[in-house]
């Protein structure tokens, strides 16, 4: 049996990683699991899955879970330490990464040094250490294979293709909840109504994300560092029904999409049973019933998110770091109801603007910078109230 670890096991991707290797069968052990403070689910899966190690981001719920387990056979610890601990230290032949924000980082760079394969459902690993990763990723044993279905999408598409034969990604986008609603009322709309993705069932601050659609832009600079494609060789279109996931347009005019219906564990599994395929707990895409396929260009103007990550890519360094923090904040203030919807990205772009860019950040660095433009993004903020 190979060996796997689940790096935020209790959050959308996490739970549907785990609903996959029960339909896997035999094929994998779970070694580790990880939370941030849902000790509840945490301790059901321990009790199901029974991994060897566990973490918990909170000291005082790692030690709640600790009493909880006291005559298992399993260690528990806690904090980014142990994080890092268990994507570094304990061997696995798969790791999955679907931590959500900035906390991702430093347990994939941990992994990626002991020379690990990685299946990437953490946006900010290479939104803002993309230029950290890059360089662990010229080693034969170091692999990142993406789960996030535009990603996934892609990785399908340019199998058996070289670099120089691609002439643009285009990686699709639903539009969110918002893409047909006047801009003037954007300025009005609700947590609720913005919570209310047409065709994902994903976490709040991803749907918020997809609602703005800061998320296509932090997938657009994920796809500059896993296909070492240029910026302007990256493209968003807007397909409200999600039916495919990602396209490649080769120099030969020629274009290739992946297509079928929306659902995680789809990917996922494509992860896991990698290069092979086996049967999903996915529904088949029934094309008859999907009747017609929308394209459209996105609107800048209206979503000026996509146009800020857009920015942030092609500067590099510190700037795809600060926008992450900013939106970040911004997006927790939005859900929270301290802010409007067309606030968030008034904040990014402010501490884009206002935080001073550094080139080349190193991992001590990065985690500074991502901890001060929080700060000046909360000041701008409590301006917005």
């Amino acid at each position: 049996m190979k060996r796997i670890i689940i790096l935020g096991s209790t959050g959308s991707i996490g739970t549907q990683t785990l609903e996959v290797i029960e339909h896997l069968s035999d094929d994998w052990n779970v070694i580790g699991l990880t939370a941030n403070t849902n000790i509840d689910l945490l301790e059901k899966q321990a009790n199901k899955y029974k991994p060897e190690f566990l973490v918990v981001m909170d000291e005082y719920h790692a030690k709640k879970l600790k009493n909880r387990l006291a005559d298992q056979a399993v260690e528990v610890l806690s904090g980014p330490a142990g994080l890092n601990y268990l994507a570094g230290q304990v061997e696995s032949d798969l790791l999955i990464n679907a931590l959500v924000g900035a906390v991702g980082l430093a347990p994939t760079v941990a992994a990626l040094e002991k020379g690990s394969r990685i299946g990437l459902a953490n946006k900010e690993t290479l939104v803002i250490g993309g230029q950290i990763i890059e360089k662990y990723l010229s080693n034969p044993l170091n692999k990142i294979l993406p789960i996030d279905s535009e990603h996934n999408a892609v990785f399908q598409l340019l199998a058996g293709h070289k670099e120089k034969e691609i002439a643009k990604i285009i990686l699709t986008a639903s539009g969110g909840p918002f893409l047909n609603l006047e801009k003037d009322r954007l300025e009005t709309v609700t947590v609720k109504e913005a919570l209310n993705h047409p065709n994902w069932d994903m976490g709040g601050k991803i749907t918020i994300d997809s609602a703005t659609m800061m998320n296509k832009g932090l997938e657009v600079i994920e796809a500059h560092y896993l296909f070492k494609q240029p910026y302007d060789k990256i493209k968003v279109v807007i397909h409200p029904e999600s039916i495919v996931h990602s396209m490649v347009e080769f120099i030969d005019s020629s274009i290739m999409a992946e297509l079928g219906v929306a659902d995680m564990r789809i990917p996922i599994q494509n992860i896991l049973t990698y290069p092979e395929r086996v049967s999903s707990l996915g529904k088949n895409l029934d094309l008859f019933t999907v009747g017609a396929l929308n394209f459209e260009e996105p609107d800048f103007e209206k979503f000026p998110a996509l146009g800020l990550a857009y920015t942030a890519g092609k500067e590099g360094g510190s700037l795809p770091v600060i926008l992450n923090a900013a939106n970040e904040v911004a997006v927790m203030g939005f859900l929270a109801n301290k802010i409007r919807f067309t606030d968030i990205t008034y904040i990014v772009e402010k501490v884009m603007d206002s935080y001073e860019r550094k080139d080349n950040p190193l991992l001590e660095e990065i985690y500074m910078i991502d901890k001060e433009a929080r700060e000046m993004a909360e000041g701008v903020m409590k301006e917005c109230y």
